[in-house]
């Protein structure tokens, strides 16, 4: 029994390894299918381009990057860029780069520092909200430290304020539907352009971590 357990294990890691190494091909040059490389806007490492808006990507979510890209296609989330990448990828395709950024670890990408004013006042929101708009802060679900919760709740500790604020403006335009019960198009909705500019700011400004999914708990 052991043995055979013992197998399975090798033959779920090298699954999982066939599609890291797919994953980095992808990554760094396209697919047949005429998708452009990842890395040509999301960096080397998938450290995000801040300066651009570019997310990171290194790290995130398994599921998370595969509900992204699945909403890119279906139009739940729209964006000029990522649409017809996606559509040029195959299901399979969309998986194996969706493994391969989340077992990524990469340096946090260098950015022009916010104001520190504009940090402690993103700081504040994340913790507590703005309560008289009946809004809760974002620490409640993406996590104290801005870890990330799960597959629905991303990490946002050292993701581009760029992104951030371009992802908030998102939701509070309708142009991203892919929420879990419109959770995030009613807190954008509740945010000023300030507090949007400050809560990515905060963000920003932390530190990165390791990924969301150690070797224990891959599938």
């Amino acid at each position: 029994m052991r043995s055979m357990v013992g197998g399975a294990l090798l033959l779920c890691m090298s699954a999982i390894a066939a599609l890291a190494a797919d994953g980095k091909d992808i990554a760094a040059n396209g697919t047949s299918g005429g998708a452009l490389p990842c890395s040509s806007c999301h960096g080397e490492h998938g450290e995000g381009t801040p300066a651009s808006g570019f997310p990171r990507l290194a790290g995130l979510n398994v599921q998370y990057i595969e509900h992204q890209l699945e909403s890119f296609k279906n139009g739940t989330r729209k964006n000029d860029v990522m649409q017809p990448i996606v559509a040029a990828l195959s299901d399979d395709e969309r998986k194996t780069i969706a493994n391969y950024y989340a077992d990524m670890t990469a340096p946090k990408a260098e950015a022009e520092p916010a104001a520190p004013a504009a940090i402690a006042a993103g700081a504040k929101l994340a913790a507590t909200g703005d309560w008289p708009k009946g809004m809760p802060g974002c620490g409640q679900c993406h996590g104290a430290a801005g870890l990330g919760v799960g597959a629905t709740f991303p990490r946002l500790a050292g993701q581009s304020a760029t992104y951030i604020e371009n992802a908030l403006q998102s939701w509070k335009a309708g142009d991203r539907k892919n929420d879990p019960m419109g959770l995030m198009a009613s807190v954008a909705s509740k945010l000023n352009d300030d507090q949007i500019k400050n809560v990515a700011a905060y963000y920003e400004s932390l530190p990165v971590a390791a990924p969301a999914r150690s070797p224990e708990t891959k599938p």
